[in-house]
């Protein structure tokens, strides 16, 4: 089911997947990365939808929601996952944010404890960005407010899957794309902002006493399997799921696994 609601004063598209649980039950809500929309994660959701309740949405400056014209920040995202569920009456959710949408995941956690019951970092991390990600981030801004957008997905699209998938993938990667130019040039801007702007979440996630799990692509192009490594290490409570043969898509590279691997994780079952 898709339609739209207002959160935040903003106009946000959201859908869901398989049957509401009765009070207390489980349900899944799956964050999306940069550039992205909540199309991203519809052959997933409907997998998952299949076992239990899964919410999807367009983040704030992504695919058809509104935003704010200035700064899309990462607390914002979150007040406006956080609404989304409570429109929903899910009053607890494990959490699956990919890349941006773990940035969004831990600021939920941090702002909604009560809300979020585990969470997985999909491809992600708690680090805030370095200085030549900062500096990326503004040759990105600058960009588009070039109107060179397309240039930007043409070329930062691709580079989401492993050198080796991307030919074999190319209807996800034309669809990604797609979606990619269909946001508003103003929000992306403000989303990057956002992205710029964030709080490290190390020591917030230190604290994290619920389930946390991991998944990394062995070959991603985003976050070095080193960066990985020391995450595994630095966060030992945490489970991991290494991708052999995945770069920052997994749940499109290597579904199945991922897949299995979340379910699992969300009904309390999986063990890396």
């Amino acid at each position: 089911m898709e339609k739209f609601i207002t959160c935040s004063n903003i106009p946000v598209r959201m859908a869901t997947y398989g049957r509401p649980p009765d009070r207390g039950g489980a349900a899944l809500l799956l964050l999306h990365g940069y550039l992205e929309s909540l199309e991203v994660w519809e052959n997933f959701a409907g997998q998952l939808g299949k076992n239990v309740y899964t919410i999807t949405l367009d983040l704030p400056g992504h695919g058809l929601s509104g935003g704010r014209p200035d700064v899309n920040s990462m607390e914002l995202m979150a007040d406006v996952a956080s609404e989304v569920c409570r429109s929903l009456s899910a009053e607890s959710v494990a959490v699956v944010g990919h890349s941006m949408g773990g940035y969004v995941a831990l600021a939920l956690a941090k702002k909604y404890p009560a809300l979020v019951s585990r969470l997985c970092l999909m491809h992600s991390t708690p680090n805030a960005d370095t200085e030549a990600k900062r500096r990326q981030r503004d040759r990105e801004i600058a960009l588009i407010a070039a109107g060179k957008k397309e240039q930007l997905v043409l070329q930062s699209i691709p580079m989401m899957f492993a050198a080796d998938n991307a030919s074999r993938l190319y209807e996800p990667v034309a669809d990604l794309e797609a979606c990619a130019l269909i946001a508003d040039d103003e929000g992306t801007i403000a989303s990057l902002r956002g992205m710029k702007e964030r709080e490290d979440m190390n020591e917030f996630l230190k604290t994290f006493g619920k389930p946390l799990l991991f998944v990394f692509g062995k070959k991603d192009r985003y976050i070095s399997w080193e960066t990985a490594q020391t995450l595994t290490e630095r966060f030992p409570q945490a489970q991991t799921l290494a991708l052999e043969n995945s770069g920052h898509a997994g749940f499109i590279e290597e579904e199945a696994a991922t897949l299995g691997a979340v379910l699992s994780f969300v009904t309390g079952e999986y063990s890396a």
